[in-house]
């Protein structure tokens, strides 16, 4: 799933160096950026050129928080392949104005031609991002309050419980205008929202269940997460 995943980036970047990028945080793409970083080092693909935007982050923490979802990306794909900050913009969840942060954010894609693939996880109740169940399919970024699910699991990122409140993140009309949106999802936690999401009824109550809709879209899963679907 990985491999097949960092495949895909590989093949994007070779065809179009200064390609717009998003990666998520999270369990699922950690093997990914694995094979990214490796692909990088041997020589097989060369991000110098390409451009990148984090997908979310938690409203309230700053980027040196190690719970952060931007810390998360530094640690596993920027820092060891010493991406220049000028070719990577994140969320800075503690602005004061989130608003503002969100159209500044529209506006760095716009102004580079859109995103040329949008890459997300999927969480247990089926939000793309932070974008929770309920989410317009045809926002772009925006902050909005957390589901109580979504804060029990981020937990996990977390040395110490973390007050979590809302999000802020990259909508469901950018993953839909992404020239190639991809899904990744790991584990057998994720086969039941998987199957629904994939097999269901398209319906922003289950935020992933766009990707039914999206003519580009792929959808990358191990076994276990691939387990309930027909």
């Amino acid at each position: 799933m990985s491999k097949a995943a960092a495949d895909l980036v590989v093949t994007l970047v070779s065809q179009k160096p200064d390609a717009l990028i998003c990666f998520p945080s999270g369990d699922s793409p950690t093997g990914m950026f694995s094979y990214l970083v490796q692909y990088a080092n041997l020589g097989r693909v060369n991000f110098s050129q390409t451009h990148f935007v984090g997908l979310d982050e938690w409203g309230g923490l700053d980027r040196t928080n190690d719970g952060s979802c931007t810390y998360f990306l530094e640690k596993h794909f920027f820092t060891p392949l010493n991406i220049s900050p000028g070719k990577v913009k994140f969320f800075n969840a503690v602005a004061d104005d989130l608003d503002a942060e969100c159209k500044g954010m529209n506006k760095h894609i716009e102004n580079l031609g859109g995103l040329d693939m949008m890459v997300v996880g999927i969480g247990l109740n089926g939000h793309i991002g932070l974008n929770e169940p309920g989410a317009d399919f045809h926002s772009y970024a925006h902050h909005s309050p957390l589901a109580p699910i979504t804060i029990d699991v981020a937990q996990k990122y977390f040395t110490r419980d973390t007050v979590l409140t809302e999000g802020i993140t990259l909508g469901l009309r950018h993953l839909a205008e992404a020239a190639v949106p991809v899904l990744i999802a790991s584990g057998s936690k994720k086969a039941p929202i998987i199957a629904e999401a994939l097999q269901g009824c398209v319906t922003n109550d289950i935020p992933a269940s766009i990707f039914k809709t999206l003519q580009n879209g792929q959808v990358f899963l191990d076994d276990a997460a691939a387990a309930q679907l027909n």
